[in-house]
């Protein structure tokens, strides 16, 4: 059994931002056992903790960032990844500014700042997710295989595929993570942009302060007044990469994870889905079902019974702002004996009703102590893109908008494994509950 594992004293490291190029200060703090990893904003009012997990992403372009509201630290991949590799569960980041710094653009600093920390074993075990079935997510031609594997590490294959680009080609690296091959084998290896991309980032006022000297500029030829430390530098700062997004399940992942072609948004994919998969886990070994809210607990809080109740369990809940529920769709639904009898269909008004019935399930985290109950007012942007059919699972998203004492408005979705069903934005009036 793995024990937890924090950093033994302080760090420090300073420098600017790859994207924004602002000056930062970074200092890291030994944490208690299960902390995870936290970044707080030192230089926002009241210091800004925002955890360092899947639901915590922002969505950015070509780096990792998280946020908490309008709050945001940016490219955290590379920090990360050193946290990963040096095996520290627990640890806080406080950060004066609003990216990371990128010290000569690889994870090498961040790695050596810890390392000379120090890290210490702590009292309570270590959680690990561990790959036990296949997941796959795709993007374009782009894909990532998370697959089981029993040695107890991660270990990653990475395809990457400039074929068309004489500067870098086809490089394919497969590599089985601890501290020590990372320090001297994957570290060192920096981001890398083609020529014509770095043109195009400074015409739009990124990155100005960087040039080839320090960050791989590379164009038909290989790096521009630079040299490669690795002949395949650039698939092994890809690893580098997806080992810090993977982080972001806030646990170490244990597997074999197999790349092509991923960039940052396919690795947070793919962190999301081992993210819920060990939230799932985790609810099954403590309470026996992956519930949070159970149908007799979901009758407390709505008023809607058969045939009309269409949310079967709440499976995630983040305070007032996002929840995830299940319907399971079975031949036995008593609209399918009209929608259509040769040909059974989920009316979709009613994959949109269940949608609603998640969202008041959501507001009534907020709402359970004041006598208010959710009446749908309207719904706008209505798209339903594909149909359900006896023996679908729909999940069902909500996230708010907006919640004020009188009004609420949620953004919502349903799935169907990978596939969106449908998606709409509501908005419900909060009435007295008569029941309270």
């Amino acid at each position: 059994m793995k024990l937890q594992k924090t950093i033994k004293s302080e760090g420090k490291l300073a420098g600017r931002g790859l994207f924004g190029g602002a000056e930062a200060r970074v200092l890291f703090r030994p944490a208690p056992e299960d902390t995870g990893v936290v970044f707080v904003r030192t230089d926002v009012d009241g210091g800004v903790r925002i955890p360092a997990i899947a639901p915590n992403i922002a969505e950015r372009s070509r780096r990792t960032s998280i946020k908490k509201g309008d709050v945001s630290i940016e490219t955290v991949e590379h920090c990360m990844a050193a946290i990963r590799a040096l095996e520290i569960d627990n640890i806080e980041v406080e950060i004066e500014g609003e990216e990371l710094p990128a010290p000569d653009c690889s994870s090498a600093e961040y790695f050596k700042v810890l390392k000379r920390a120090g890290v210490v074993e702590q009292k309570n075990p270590s959680r690990e997710c561990v790959i036990k079935r296949p997941i796959t997510v795709r993007a374009g031609d782009a894909t990532i295989y998370a697959l089981p594997e029993n040695d107890g590490a991660l270990n990653v294959t990475y395809d990457m595929d400039y074929s068309g680009h004489t500067g870098i080609g086809r490089q394919i690296f497969s590599y089985r993570l601890t501290p020590d091959s990372f320090e001297t084998n994957m570290a060192p290896a920096r981001s890398f942009l083609l020529e014509v991309e770095a043109r195009q980032f400074q015409a739009r006022g990124i990155g100005t302060h960087v040039g080839p000297r320090e960050i791989l500029v590379i164009n038909s030829d290989g790096p521009v007044k630079n040299s490669y430390r690795f002949p395949n530098e650039c698939v092994r700062h890809k690893i580098v990469d997806l080992i810090g997004d993977l982080a972001l399940v806030g646990r170490p992942v244990i597997g074999r994870v197999v790349a092509y072609k991923s960039g940052h948004a396919l690795n947070q994919m793919l962190a999301r889905r081992l993210y819920e998969q060990a939230q799932q886990q985790d609810r099954i070994d403590r309470f026996g079902t992956d519930a949070v809210l159970d149908i007799r607990r979901i009758q407390k809080i709505l008023p809607h019974r058969y045939p009309f109740l269409l949310v079967d369990k709440i499976i995630e809940v983040e305070g007032d702002t996002r929840i995830t529920g299940v319907k399971n769709v079975t031949f036995n639904e008593q609209f399918f004996q009209g929608h259509y009898p040769g040909t059974p269909i989920m009316p979709g008004v009613l994959i949109v009703e269940a949608m609603a019935q998640v969202s008041g399930l959501l507001f009534a985290q907020r709402l359970e102590h004041t006598g208010k109950l959710a009446v749908l007012l309207s719904m706008d942007g209505v798209k339903l893109r594909k149909a359900v059919v006896p023996g679908d699972q729909l999940i069902l998203t909500a996230e708010t908008v907006r919640l004020r004492r009188r009004t609420a408005h949620c953004r919502c979705q349903a799935m169907v494994g990978d596939a969106v069903a449908a998606e709409a934005e509501i908005k419900f009036m909060l009435l007295d509950d008569e029941r309270a």
